[in-house]
């Protein structure tokens, strides 16, 4: 997606915001940008513009801004934000979809506590990375199947279980790879 559209959908949600939500958003980001710059700041587009320079925020990196204003229970923003960008318009097709459901659920059930060392294989973001583990801090699973689905719209349509063995492999956590590779033989 273009960062001219990008833009546009940020000031179509920062029309959107009051601006008690602006307060509100200023005080959830105070430990990432100073006091002086967060007293300057009057309009929503101008806290994006600070959070896309301090690299919280772009067009492939939505989730901060995206957790923020579900934070501020303005969910119908965060869809709008979603609706753009994020998200890979394409999709598997129906035989590689079921079998990257399998390896979801081998996975959220065996990777445990070592999840961000997969995703960082997988090529998830830092930023990401950090998202996921706020939306599940205290549920390992939950948080390696949030870990999935933001490698699949990452990768849209090229999304293959294959990838997952192989990450698992380089990443030495051989016994998830081998279960994965039993339940998608199995499905064969």
């Amino acid at each position: 997606m273009s960062g001219q559209r990008f833009n546009a959908v940020l000031l179509e949600i920062s029309s959107d915001m009051k601006t008690d939500h602006l307060e509100k958003i200023k005080f959830l980001v105070r430990d990432h940008i100073g006091k002086r710059e967060l007293e300057k700041i009057t309009k929503g587009h101008e806290l994006f513009q600070s959070l896309t320079e301090k690299g919280f925020l772009g067009p492939e990196n939505t989730d901060y801004l995206s957790d923020l204003l579900k934070q501020i229970n303005r969910s119908d923003l965060s869809d709008k934000l979603h609706g753009g960008f994020g998200q890979t318009e394409t999709i598997p097709d129906e035989r590689e979809r079921a079998k990257l459901e399998i390896a979801t659920e081998v996975i959220s059930q065996n990777l445990g506590k070592n999840w961000r060392k997969l995703g960082r294989r997988l090529r998830v973001s830092d930023v990401k990375l950090e998202s996921v583990s706020r939306r599940h801090p205290e549920d390992l699973e939950e948080t390696a199947v949030e870990l999935l689905k933001e490698w699949r719209k990452l990768r849209g349509a090229e999304a293959r279980a294959e990838d997952l063995v192989a990450a698992l492999r380089e990443c030495q956590f051989n016994m998830t790879a081998d279960k994965l590779e039993t339940r998608l033989e199995e499905q064969r």
